[in-house]
């Protein structure tokens, strides 16, 4: 008999851990990027951002991005993902938390409950098999739908203070080999400096919010209005993965609280700007058919936000990438 109830506690712990992981998955990749590196900064694609007052550390390299490399450039996807840094004790843990698993071990004494020892070891060991199986079908579902292929700091009272000469980081001719478009041999294009003034600053701003409320609502239309189609493919896997698993990010409250300009240069006709930005907002995740709060969470990002602007149009995001 008592065999029996330890058996059956091992099989509920293991069912409540796997419906927290189930949970845990879109609490990790919440907001717009998924807390990842992906998208376009034309030639330099895969040049790391510099560092900024925002971001001392810099920018990661691109992990996904539909602009192939030329050769001699490494290959997209090659580094480690960097795990978004604003969570701790979140996600997978927080799962555990709300699916009661912490009370299933502890419940009826550290060893009473689970029948001694050798069952508590047990235990662990299958959680752990259960661990990595999950995390070998996220990676490999994951890998699957990918897609082929300094200025001083501003702030959100500072933004018309910014001089109208910043920016001008033209690379040389020899710079960074380019990818995709500009690949197959040929050379690279020539860049040119561009400045940004305030009224620059300001539209990355805006841009920030828009976003951000437009993925809250899961409006693509407007998304495809303030992004390049690339990043607008991004979202709306993010968008259908949410829909898969029955929930839905609401975020709110997005303030900007800091930001400063990394790099800003043109090709062609196409202007480039990547803007580190440290900003706060309220992020929800909530059930779609009960309307339950999942997780919520209220913090700060620091991202890497790089915009383009071809003639006759105003800015638009082209990439996201995460800080050092």
């Amino acid at each position: 008999m008592f065999t029996e109830i330890s058996r059956r506690r091992r099989v509920a712990a293991l069912l409540a851990l796997a419906a927290a992981l189930t949970v845990a998955a879109p609490v990790v990749e919440a907001r717009p990027g998924g807390g990842g590196s992906v998208g376009s900064r034309g030639s330099r694609t895969y040049t790391a951002p510099s560092a900024t007052p925002t971001a001392p550390g810099g920018g990661t390299t691109m992990q996904r991005s539909q602009t192939a490399p030329s050769p001699g450039m490494g290959s997209p996807g090659m580094q480690a993902p960097a795990a978004p840094g604003r969570r701790f004790g979140g996600g997978f843990f927080a799962g555990l938390l709300g699916a009661g698993l912490i009370g299933a071990l502890l419940g009826g004494g550290f060893f009473g409950g689970l029948g001694g020892l050798a069952s508590m070891i047990g235990l662990l060991f299958q959680v752990g098999l259960v661990v990595l199986v999950v995390m070998l079908a996220l990676r490999f579902f994951r890998r699957r739908n990918e897609p082929a292929g300094a200025g001083a700091p501003y702030a959100r009272s500072s933004l018309d203070d910014q001089p109208g000469a910043r920016g001008q980081m033209g690379g040389a001719p020899g710079g960074p080999a380019p990818g995709g478009m500009f690949g197959g041999g040929q050379r690279p294009p020539q860049t040119r400096p561009v400045q940004i003034g305030p009224a620059d600053y300001q539209a990355f701003e805006r841009l920030l919010g828009d976003i951000q409320d437009a993925y809250s609502r899961e409006d693509r239309v407007t998304l495809g209005n303030l992004s390049t189609p690339e990043m607008v493919s991004y979202f709306d896997e993010e968008l259908r993965g949410n829909a898969s698993r029955g929930v839905v990010n609401k975020i709110s409250d997005v303030k900007l609280l800091q930001g400063d300009l990394a790099e800003a240069w043109g090709e062609d006709r196409t202007d480039y700007a990547t803007v580190a930005m440290r900003y706060a907002l309220k992020d929800v995740m909530i059930e779609r058919a009960s309307g339950r709060v999942v997780s919520t969470d209220s913090s700060e990002a620091t991202e890497l936000w790089t915009f383009l602007r071809q003639p006759g149009r105003g800015w638009v995001l082209s990439a996201i990438q995460q800080t050092r």
